[in-house]
């Protein structure tokens, strides 16, 4: 008597490792493989058998054409950029996000950079060890308290509102907030315009999401309306920001400084004239990584992906219409 065929797991491919948790967690419905990397040749070439997929990283534009087996797509994360959404809505293609995930993780990020460049305690530790006591100590009488300044927030998404909170109830900020719906988010911020938001904070987080509209957005024209001083925080995404224009203010001393988490291309090129820069700090694309949140987004996107599965519909459902399709 012939044994009955047992159909093969899905196959589930991680763009990048996830939480090991996360993985134990599909491992009994599915196939997990990792890319060996995130070259657009090598995520077409394992795409073919996929039934799922788990991203951390840019897929190609053309990725559906080379995945006639795909069922769903979950971002390890919350920014949709990384995703071809339109073209997995016209086909019929769930695509998940994980909003909330690393909100805290960001949030935090925010505030230390903020500190990192008003109280400069890295620079003191430095300056004490190399130059003595009073030597580092007289650099402090220059430094700046961030308590009874202005901070400004270009977008008001979960990030921004999070950031809001912390400025405005743990520090006393005055919080200006731009977005597109010009709204006080139940009082937490003064709603104004993006042209109001950079000429009247000390410092400024860029937090809105990579759109069309908000490309480019960051030029030298707004950099130039900022204060004498002030500082500038970009964990949203690199191409909202000009970075020549930051250099410029940066090298002018029209900028009291910066702290870029992303880059219009990633990763940062060791050569690239940012490295050159004062007062400027600079990390690569961690804002939101931290040990915990990076369990939460792969237990939270394994959670997705097994509903997906399992024909169920996800929680963060982004694009509805794909399952009208």
């Amino acid at each position: 008597m012939t044994p009955p065929s047992i159909a093969p797991l899905p196959l589930v491919l991680l763009t990048n490792p996830i939480h090991d948790d996360a993985v134990a967690m599909l491992a009994p419905h599915a196939r997990v493989v990792v890319a060996p990397d995130t070259a657009a040749a090598t995520l077409r070439a394992l795409a073919p058998d996929t039934a799922g997929m788990i991203v951390r990283a840019q897929l190609p534009d053309d990725i559906l054409d080379h995945a006639p087996n795909l069922r769903g797509i979950v971002r390890h994360g919350v920014g949709l950029d990384f995703v071809p959404l339109e073209a997995a809505t016209a086909r019929g293609i769930p695509v998940a996000n994980l909003p909330g995930s690393n909100t805290g993780a960001v949030a935090e990020y925010v505030f230390s950079a903020l500190f990192a460049l008003r109280r400069r305690l890295a620079d003191l530790d430095a300056g004490l060890r190399r130059d003595g006591w009073l030597a580092a100590k007289t650099r402090a009488n220059d430094l700046a308290e961030v308590g009874g300044s202005t901070l400004g927030i270009l977008g008001m998404g979960e990030i921004g509102r999070r950031v809001a909170g912390i400025a405005r109830h743990g520090f006393g900020l005055r919080v200006l907030g731009s977005s597109r719906t010009a709204s006080d988010h139940g009082g937490l911020v003064e709603p104004v315009d993006v042209a109001t938001l950079f000429s009247e904070s000390d410092a400024v987080v860029i937090a809105c999401p990579l759109t069309d509209a908000t490309r480019g957005l960051v030029d030298a024209a707004l950099i130039g309306r900022m204060r004498p001083g002030a500082v500038l925080i970009n964990v949203a995404r690199g191409p909202i920001v000009v970075t020549d224009a930051v250099a410029a203010a940066l090298n002018a001393g029209r900028l009291g400084g910066a702290a870029l988490d992303v880059f219009e291309q990633q990763p940062l090129a060791p050569d690239h004239p940012l490295h050159a820069c004062p007062n400027l700090l600079l990390t690569p694309h961690v804002a939101g990584t931290t040990a915990t949140s990076l369990r939460a987004m792969g237990l939270g996107a394994a959670e997705e992906m097994l509903r997906i599965l399992a024909g169920e519909r996800p929680r963060n459902l982004v694009n509805p219409a794909a399952l009208e399709r």
